[in-house]
């Protein structure tokens, strides 16, 4: 379903011909990628995306840790804690939304290397903040680049690993995102100890300039090359990628490639996620990310806070955060193992089932047994979610919209995170923390049921398989 552009320019295509003829090019680049043996090389730029991932985690995660601190030091209301929380959101809203189109226009590494910045400066933007407005404001800065960075990062992945092992990869991936959450409560509880919370922000900033770095190591995908018809491009990339994986196999050849079909379709951007084919799988993706961010963030956000109005002081509400949250860790990894095995529609709904199930008896405990039992129950199937949420996002999109359709999910999604902490703040005055946890457990259940009646499986297919 590509739309393909003739030479190196961005104008649409003018013939059948000149469209056919790209599609053959990226049938013949996607074939030649889906043949490779998984070597240490494909390995090393999974590894690369995912230390920025890791350390995207311990920014966006550092708030769970010092919002309480943070309220005390500026006087909120829990009000104006919840909108102080949701501000990261917005930014990721924005950033989200924007990524997604750019990606798919000027190119994924391009716009993975931008996001560096603004999430490196916003978060030490955060630590030097004098006043809850600039903190405010540099959350919204922050926020904008980490929403930059998943839909090109999904997507990157995507592309560059076999079907075959493409699930278990994008679901490790995400698997970072709780190392780098327990690692920035790891840092907030010694940060904590020591000084105050401006220090956790500013620690967290510095590993933007060696990701910055790093990344320049990582190539185009060729599969974006091709659909943008350039041909010459994809085949430079492409030959490169080869050339490293011979190198890590020893020499020898290659697997023959097997051929992939790929309808041609005159289509790109925004309107592509509404036409015949996708408009139900967007409906789908949009439910899901709506209802299972707003759950997630409205909660895991306020889980320090949460804990402290329960009568625990600040570094003992940190600490059982983390514990809480380490549970994270086995959750992904089974997610990873699910998504291959049992495929990614049943992972996602038994994970979301269970999130709703382990927040409700979370918001009824009655003492701190129970407390660390349905939070660790909570976290395992939380981010067991996010793990099947990212794998099976970039898949249901075709290369030249990929980006784009995971950008406009994402952002969808930062809608509910927007909402969750905000709604939050308002009603946990008037409905305890039962309801708050009611909120949420009702929130995954609607995204379970989503998945469940709209979603479609795309376990071992190929992407060009999937799109067509």
């Amino acid at each position: 379903m590509s739309t393909l552009t003739t030479g190196r320019s961005i104008e649409f295509p003018r013939s059948l011909a000149d469209s056919t003829a790209g599609a053959a090019q990226s049938a013949a680049i996607a074939a030649r990628l889906e043949r490779l043996p998984l070597t240490s090389y494909q390995r090393g730029l999974f590894a690369i995306i995912a230390t920025a991932w890791f350390f995207d985690s311990m920014d966006l995660g550092a708030l769970t840790f010092v919002l309480g601190p943070i309220k005390q030091t500026f006087g909120l209301s829990t009000s104006q804690t919840g909108l102080l929380s949701s501000m990261s959101f917005l930014g990721m809203f924005a950033g989200a939304a924007s990524a997604g189109l750019l990606a798919d226009r000027f190119g994924r590494t391009r716009v993975f290397q931008v996001s560096m910045i603004f999430w490196g400066v916003g978060s030490i933007l955060c630590g030097l903040a004098p006043t809850v407005q600039s903190l405010a404001a540099a959350r919204v800065l922050l926020g904008f680049g980490m929403g930059m960075e998943f839909p090109v990062a999904q997507s990157m992945v995507s592309e560059i690993i076999p079907a075959r092992q493409r699930g278990r990869y994008i679901a490790l991936l995400e698997g970072f995102w709780p190392l780098g959450f327990v690692a920035s409560g790891l840092l907030s509880f010694a940060v904590l100890s020591l000084a105050d919370w401006h220090w956790v922000f500013i620690l967290q900033g510095l590993p933007a300039i060696f990701v910055l770095i790093v990344r320049r190591y990582v190539p185009e995908s060729p599969r974006w090359l091709a659909s943008r018809g350039d041909a010459a491009g994809a085949e430079l990339v492409m030959s490169g990628i080869e050339q490293k994986v011979l190198q890590k196999l020893g020499g020898g050849t290659l697997p023959a490639p097997s051929p992939e079909k790929i309808d041609v379709r005159m289509s790109r951007g925004v309107k592509t996620l509404f036409s015949a084919g996708y408009g139900r799988r967007t409906i789908m993706l949009w439910c899901l990310w709506f209802f299972a961010l707003l759950g997630f963030y409205g909660l895991t956000t306020w889980l320090g806070a949460l804990l402290q109005a329960k009568g625990f002081p600040v570094t003992k509400s940190v600490y059982y955060t983390i514990l809480i949250s380490l549970a994270g860790i086995p959750g992904f990894l089974t997610a990873a193992w699910m998504i291959e095995a049992m495929g990614r529609k049943a992972t996602l709904v038994a994970t979301l089932l269970g999130a709703a199930l382990s927040c409700y008896f979370y918001g009824g405990a009655t003492d701190q047994t129970q407390l660390i039992v349905a939070g660790l129950c909570m976290q395992f199937c939380s981010f067991g979610m996010w793990s099947a949420l990212y794998a099976y996002t970039p898949e249901l999109y075709p290369t030249h919209v990929r980006a784009t359709g995971t950008g406009f999910a994402s952002a969808v999604g930062r809608i509910g995170s927007l909402i969750g902490p905000t709604v939050i703040g308002f009603i946990l005055p008037t409905a305890g923390q039962s309801g708050v946890f009611a909120l949420g457990a009702g929130a995954f259940a609607l995204a379970a049921l989503a998945v469940l009646v709209l979603g479609e499986e795309t376990r071992g297919r190929t992407l060009e398989s999937i799109s067509h």
